[in-house]
């Protein structure tokens, strides 16, 4: 039963919140005003590294550390922003996303899965 709700979510989410190609996600990394979030655990990070200029908000943090127009942002973000949320498969990201677009933040996107990013030749930097 729990499996099925966790498909259900996942349903949802993507049905809601674009999952972005590689080539998406570079366009609006370049052309606009972006933060990139990685939601992954701490160790995942340390692991392996991260995003370039991307910053760390474990998944479980995220409803916690943010919310649209607050100068409490760890991060400058604005009715404007665009939000690429990754983590290392796509799915807690789609699943994060999905939050910050019910807190209110409009311009919300998966960016999926770290690995994919790397494959495709995606900057990345040590561990923050």
């Amino acid at each position: 039963m729990q499996l099925n709700n966790l498909e259900k979510l996942l349903e949802i989410a993507n049905k809601e919140i674009k999952r972005l190609t590689y080539d998406e996600s570079l366009s609006i990394i370049n052309n606009e005003n972006v933060v990139i979030i990685d939601v992954r655990e701490e160790s995942e990070v340390h692991n392996s590294g991260i995003i370039k200029n991307a910053v760390h908000i474990p998944r479980g943090l995220i409803e916690f550390s943010l919310a649209p127009n607050s100068p409490k942002n760890p991060v400058h973000i604005n009715d404007e922003t665009n939000i690429l949320v990754y983590c290392a498969g796509g799915f807690r990201s789609a699943l994060a996303a999905k939050s910050l677009k019910d807190l209110g933040f409009k311009n919300v996107f998966n960016l999926g899965g770290f690995q994919e990013w790397v494959e495709n030749g995606g900057d990345i930097q040590a561990s923050l």
